[in-house]
Formats: C-alpha cells, structure tokens, sequence
C-alpha cells in the first residue's frame, strides 16, 4: 500500500520518503496529521475514490505500528460498511504492508484537506474509546465531491465499483430487514416502512427512526423487544437505567445488534420521549439473507409527524384544532411556538437523503 504523507506525518514517523512509481490509484492513500479535539488524528484519502478512512487518539508507540493499524483500519471501515469479508481480504493481500512516499502534487493535497474538514465537522462523535474510527470514514466517503473533469463523485459509490473489478462476487453482502414503524396514534395512521441492515446497533436504528419521523432527538427512548406477546429485552440509552433492573433482561442499546433479536413477525416498541409518550411499534415484515444496500431506505410512509413537545396525543389534538383555526385566540401563539414543525411534511426523497448520509 503507498502511503503519501504530508510533511507533518512525514517528520512525526521519522521515515525518509521512498521514490515510488506505478503504483495503481486503488492501492494508493493520501494522508494528513491533524489534531481534532486535541487528539493526534491520522486522515487517509484513497485516490481514486477519495474514500476516507480515518485513526484517532494515536499515541508514540501506535506511530511506531502504523502499518498494522492502517491495514485494520481500512479492513474495518470496509466491514463496517458490509463490503464482502473475501473482496476487503484480496484487496488488502494484493497489496500488504505500506511504503511511504510524499504527496502527489498540489491537486491531491487539496482533495485531502477538504476530507479531513469533513472528519473535523464530525469532531464530536469521534470515540475517544476507539483508534479505529468507522463511522467517521464511511460518513466522510458519503459527501458528494468534485472531481478534475468537473463531475460530482460519492466516494464510497466509486470505492465500490474499483472493488468490484477485483471479483466477479457482489461487493455488498449483507442481512437487511424490512420493518413498517408505525406511530401508536387513535386517529391518524403515521407510519413509516423501511429497510434496513441487520447489523446494526440499536443505538443506530434509534438514529434511523429519529430521521423516518422527523424527531429532533431532544428526549430519552428505549426499546422493548416483545417474544410470543411478551417482553423479552429492554434496551436503554441511559446507563442511569441499569441501575433499577426489572423482571426483564436491559441492555445498554449500543451493545446489542439488531441481528440479535429481528425475526419474521418480531414486534419492537420505540418508546421516544417518556413525557408526551410516543410510542412506536416496529414490525418486522420480512428478513432478505443477500442485500446489496447497505444503508437504510425508506420504501413508503404516511402522514406528518406531530411537533417535539406538544403535549403528547391529547396535546396534538389540541395542537391541530387550534393551528386549523386562524380565529382561534391562540392561533398566533402556536404558529409561532411551532416554527419550522408546523409545516413539516413526510417527504420520502428528503428522508431517504438523510438515511444514505447517517450511517
């Protein structure tokens, strides 16, 4: 693997750079060493792709190691993103170990520094626990770029299709299931039908489902995992909740994979905001055991959302009374309360958006 070094990186290895030539673009890095959040952060841009894959809280003697960690790194990003065990291992043997040269010229320089803006603007959800920074990568590979002949790229489309060269096997390999979310309502039918991996955490699907129903993620949830009509598993997002275990099994909901309880016919209820009490039940429809999608999609919805904070069912009810009626003596008032909410609307294009980009 050629490793192309900024200065920084250069003199921080202590590595004289090698005179390199011919070396494919696929198995070519660019990389940079900057600090985000007073952590040394190594950023690594492929250069045909600009696929992005990003170390975090080095440490002296991880210096010391870089060529394992960027082999794994590159490897877990991958598998992160459901490419193909054998097509991620026939890249990483087609080219092992890494040599270091300088950068290629200025044009490659600047594609690397708008990659490492992309992890900087993503600073604070970088894992301080964790050297290998998966979700960072593939999120930065999922931000449409330029490219020299003035076209637009999405770097992980374009890391996919190089890979894919490598084997006549589907590059994505992956469980998904089919869940419709629907939104406990008396007298209106919200609900929402989407696909989704199977290897995800819980902590993600509650990030999905904030995004199918437009919440602003200002409140506690958990989830409840129902088996033959009766609870089996809750899973919570508040360490403070393991504290009063009750009769059924609580995990925390970003240690336990969704792949771990779906089924056929499973019912989940997302409970979101304990205050207004919205809960949502999840049916899984159906299991498909060979996507290709490895990001979540939204196949079909109904109806708006109520606004954050209005009062829970009897709340909205009210809301929509009032906000249906300009002579009403609070109109005024609540049009005002409910800002940008009270013309947020379910738009299957913007959703879908919003999910390609999150995970």
């Amino acid at each position: 693997m050629l490793i192309q070094c900024t200065k920084k990186l250069l003199d921080t290895l202590k590595k004289r750079p090698d005179h390199v030539e011919n070396v494919p673009p696929l198995y070519s890095w660019h990389a940079n060493l900057l600090t985000i959040n007073r952590r040394k952060t190594v950023v690594l841009m492929n250069d045909v792709s600009r696929y992005t894959v990003v170390l975090y809280g080095l440490k002296a003697a991880d210096f010391r190691k870089l060529d394992g960690l960027i082999a794994d790194a590159i490897r877990r990003t991958l598998s992160d993103a459901s490419v193909n065990p054998e097509i991620i291992e026939r890249y990483l043997s087609a080219s092992p170990g890494c040599v270091y040269a300088k950068t290629k010229n200025r044009a490659m320089v600047a594609r690397l520094n708008k990659a490492c803006e992309n992890v900087q603007f993503r600073g604070e959800v970088l894992d301080p626990n964790d050297l290998i920074q998966s979700a960072a990568g593939r999120g930065t590979s999922k931000i449409l770029v330029g490219n020299s002949s003035g076209d637009y790229i999405i770097p992980d489309e374009v890391m996919y299709k190089e890979l894919a060269k490598l084997t006549d096997q589907p590059v994505i390999q992956c469980r998904a299931a089919v869940i419709k979310a629907t939104l406990v309502l008396e007298n209106h039918d919200v609900w929402r039908r989407v696909v989704v991996p199977l290897d995800i955490t819980f902590r993600q699907l509650h990030r999905i489902l904030q995004v199918l129903f437009q919440w602003t993620d200002s409140h506690l949830h958990e989830f409840t995992v129902y088996k033959g009509g009766k609870p089996s598993a809750r899973l919570v997002c508040d360490k403070e909740a393991l504290d009063f275990p009750g009769n059924i099994p609580m995990f925390m909901e970003n240690d336990r994979l969704l792949s771990e309880f779906a089924r056929k016919g499973i019912c989940i209820i997302y409970a979101y905001d304990f205050g207004d009490g919205w809960n949502h039940v999840l049916k899984v429809e159906s299991i498909d055991e060979n996507s290709t999608k490895n990001v979540p999609v939204c196949l079909e919805g109904k109806e708006n959302t109520p606004p954050e904070d209005v009062g829970g069912e009897w709340g909205y009810e009210d809301y929509l009374k009032i906000m249906n009626d300009p002579t009403h003596p609070e109109h005024d008032e609540r049009v005002e309360w409910s800002g940008d909410q009270s013309d947020q609307i379910f738009d299957l294009d913007d959703v879908n958006f919003r999910l390609e980009t999150m995970l």
